[in-house]
């Protein structure tokens, strides 16, 4: 299995140009520590881009081997105590459609609903900056996200310059939820309430946010 291989046969039908450059990535990836684990780089990939109805940009990958996942923010079922990213997320969703926040980190109740989860970085590396080797997939994954009518949640700076894939009215934009920039305007943005209103104005399922 390759970084393409792994990923869902329609992502590889829409990203084959990519498949060369993949090969690229995943060879200087050899005989490095990277996280997540080289199984779980494409995971936000694994779903059908046809099913996706939101997709959540993150920046890139927990530093930590045992948090990263493959999914923007989410963690193993066990991690404790869970990253503060993801605790100020649980804050906003209580503040803003009054779910209570989860014990655990997994979110693939999201996934299953059609929120596809990535970072701009798919890769984490110890000491060597990784946004550049993926920021022409990681557009490309906007572009065609976009053109499917995608609602875009972009939490950062990162994030945020994917905006250009998206129609202004299928966005929400804040501050990354890291405690270094949440009270920046990542508290009070709403994202999950905005995200259903968009959703139900273009006659599509809205999120079921609680986490399971």
């Amino acid at each position: 299995m390759t970084f393409f291989t792994d990923m869902h046969p329609k992502w590889q039908v829409l990203l084959k140009e990519f498949e060369s450059d993949l090969v690229t990535i995943e060879n200087f990836h050899t005989g490095k520590e990277f996280y997540p684990d080289r199984t779980l780089v494409m995971r936000a990939l694994f779903t059908d881009p046809e099913e996706v109805s939101v997709v959540l940009f993150g920046q890139d990958p927990y530093p930590n081997p045992s948090h990263a996942i493959g999914l923007s923010f989410a963690v193993p079922r066990e991690i404790r105590p869970l990253p503060a990213s993801l605790r100020n997320i649980y804050k906003e969703m209580k503040s803003d459609i009054d779910i209570e926040p989860a014990l655990h980190g997994d979110l693939t109740s999201w996934v299953s609903q059609g929120v596809c989860l990535v970072n701009r970085s798919l890769t984490h590396l110890p000491g060597t900056p990784t946004n550049t080797i993926w920021m022409n997939f990681t557009n490309e994954i906007a572009r065609i996200l976009g053109n499917l009518g995608c609602v875009a949640i972009l939490w950062g700076r990162e994030a945020q310059s994917l905006s250009e894939y998206f129609p202004t009215n299928s966005i929400i934009s804040s501050a990354h939820p890291s405690p270094l920039s949440a009270y920046r305007g990542f508290f009070g943005s709403r994202p999950f309430s905005k995200a259903n209103e968009i959703l139900l104005s273009q006659n599509k399922t809205p999120i079921d946010w609680r986490i399971k």
